[in-house]
């Protein structure tokens, strides 16, 4: 939308508003003089006042990440002849290099993607298992409040990521397996500036983990990797990872195997031993991806496709579904009116997260019933305009037998959308000794609750919050998306369909709106937070629009940086548009 028709369209005091409130939402910087939430962005002079860019256009492919270096490997893998599929793997293995916060191989990985050939949505669920040999009762002893702890041995699960590439690869991968590991291996090696938001977000780790409060059974490793030097880096040092180097070798040259059968699994199945923990190597050698399902729903014209059980993606279409029996559009962009009907839309959905997403290998989760129009009717139907659900319910089903996004395209049309991570606050605190990486603390999404179909148990994949979106048009691809962030994904992912959809967003311009969050209600984990919970506004959102949530009974919460970082490339005849947003350090290319 044309920044001329787009202003036409909103109230005369809206473009300052947004203007003002947008610099308070950008990432905050130590010097003072640059703290300045009374300065308003520049002008551009076409497209959305709120916009911090235009999209990057292609007509052979593209690719949209979280940082520049994962992107230029991204775009040279296409160049050299590589599928979308090959620079994916290698935009993921400089991200594990690059941006270790969010993502790396000690972690799992969520895909979806458009096969070309057969013309459909494929679904790849990376996610790896708890450990055989830990049992529920000593899960339970090391519980705090009812809760599995967030760091430590007891919170790793099998990683996933470097068997789902691998299966990846091998369907639809051109290039040798062993050249996709190249630049990560030259930049680990050589080293590279540290973006913003990688420098602070180490800061804050190394803090956390080394403050002895949580309990993690060592962090010498942790140290010696991302803080040689008794700090981590800051903004524009460089800094070189040689473990990881070496380790990311070792993958190139063996493959899979290196990893889940080789040195790094006899490697990881040591340092378990040492410290007390539980993961092995036949833990590790039992692992495989699997392919599975993509389910979808329609949104008024536009069919959104996310991934099932175990991961959260059916929150998505079920919010989707629920918002679509409102007139979002008639309510007005960024109004108080769209903004509550979908908090609340997300607030249901949530619930039945709550109540029936998990392992579908351990429990029968229903959900082509959770997606129906006929239950979102159901639910919708809840939701009063001007006042706030006091208290939300998962459905009666019927009786029946952190992290980083990042997409691709290529000159074949195949679109990758894919989502990797490590969890909460950089993972574990683990880093097995010499590997240069951090496991994953994904355990820590089991419930304790006996009868709880996430409840733990040995060999189980946990609820998981990562989950790559994707969109179809008219039968053909449209949009690969996707929001980082835990809860956020889903109640951003929605709200990205919306802009586009309802408020004729471009693009980029979807990604840079001002986004709202909710937190509270019941969570998969077993966790409930009683009453109506937060409503987290970006300073972006016009303040008639928050005074009128307040006034409708919301607890407005602040602007935390809880709002994720949005990725997408959109499918055009014979192009590619491809977006980042000013939340990341990314950069979206095409050529």
């Amino acid at each position: 939308m044309r920044r001329r028709t787009f202003l036409a369209a909103l109230p005369a005091a809206l473009p300052g508003a947004l203007m003002a409130g947008a610099a308070q939402g950008q990432t905050r910087n130590e010097t003072p003089n640059r703290d300045r939430p009374d300065v308003a962005p520049g002008d551009r002079i076409d497209g959305a006042t709120f916009a911090s860019r235009s999209a990057a256009w292609g007509t052979h492919g593209a690719a949209a990440t979280a940082h520049p270096l994962a992107t230029l490997a991204a775009i040279d893998i296409l160049r050299a002849g590589g599928s979308a599929v090959d620079a994916a793997i290698a935009a993921n293995a400089v991200l594990g290099y690059a941006e270790p916060i969010a993502c790396g191989i000690g972690g799992d990985c969520f895909v979806m993607l458009w096969d070309p050939k057969t013309k459909e949505v494929v679904g790849l669920n990376g996610s790896g298992r708890s450990p055989r040999g830990l049992s529920l009762e000593t899960v339970r002893s090391r519980a705090k409040n009812g809760l599995i702890p967030s760091h430590g041995a007891i919170a790793v699960s099998v990683p996933g990521a470097v068997d789902a590439w691998w299966t990846l690869h091998e369907r639809y991968g051109k290039l040798p397996w062993k050249d996709l590991f190249a630049p990560a291996i030259a930049h680990a090696s050589e080293g590279a500036p540290i973006s913003q938001n990688v420098g602070y977000y180490l800061q804050r780790s190394y803090a956390n983990f080394t403050g002895g409060k949580l309990g993690i059974e060592e962090v010498d490793n942790f140290k010696a990797v991302w803080a040689p030097d008794g700090a981590t880096p800051r903004e524009g040092e460089i800094f070189k990872n040689p473990a990881l180097a070496r380790t990311y070798g070792l993958i190139a040259q063996g493959g899979r195997d290196a990893f889940y059968e080789g040195e790094i699994a006899e490697t990881i199945e040591r340092y378990f031993r040492r410290i007390g923990g539980w993961m092995t190597k036949a833990d590790l050698a039992a692992h495989r991806a699997e392919w599975t399902k993509a389910y979808s729903s329609n949104y008024r014209g536009v069919d959104v496709y996310s991934l099932g059980p175990n991961s959260q993606g059916l929150a998505t279409l079920q919010a989707l579904n629920i918002m679509e029996r409102f007139d979002i559009r008639g309510m007005g962009f960024q109004s108080a009116a769209a903004i509550h009907h979908g908090a609340e839309a997300k607030r249901l959905a949530f619930e039945d997260r709550a109540r029936y997403y998990a392992d579908p290998s351990f429990y029968d989760v229903p959900a082509d019933w959770l997606i129906s129009k006929d239950y979102a009717a159901e639910r919708a139907r809840l939701i009063r305009p001007d006042s706030i659900l006091q208290t939300v319910y998962a459905g009666q089903a019927p009786t029946r037998g952190d992290t980083t996004y990042f997409t691709t395209a290529d000159k074949d049309g195949m679109m990758v959308s894919i989502i990797q991570s490590n969890y909460r606050g950089m993972g574990s605190g683990l880093a097995p000794d010499g590997l240069g990486f951090m496991l994953q603390n994904r355990g820590e999404m089991f419930a304790l609750t006996d009868g709880h179909p996430n409840v733990y148990a040995p060999a189980k994949r946990p609820f998981q919050t990562i989950i790559p979106g994707f969109a179809v048009k008219d039968g053909a691809p449209w949009l690969s998306f996707g929001i980082m962030g835990g809860d956020m994904q889903p109640q951003g992912q929605a709200q990205i369909i919306s802009n586009m959809v309802d408020f004729d967003l471009s693009l980029q311009e979807a990604g840079d709106s001002p986004r709202w969050r909710h937190g509270g209600g019941s969570e998969p984990t077993g966790e409930v937070t009683p009453g109506t919970g937060l409503l987290h506004l970006e300073s972006g959102v016009p303040a008639a629009t928050r005074k009128a949530l307040a006034d409708l009974g919301w607890e407005i919460g602040e602007s935390d940086g809880s709002f994720g970082g949005y990725q997408a490339i959109e499918r055009w005849p014979g192009r590619y548009a491809a977006a980042t947003e000013m939340r990341k350090d990314g950069v979206a290319l095409a050529y």
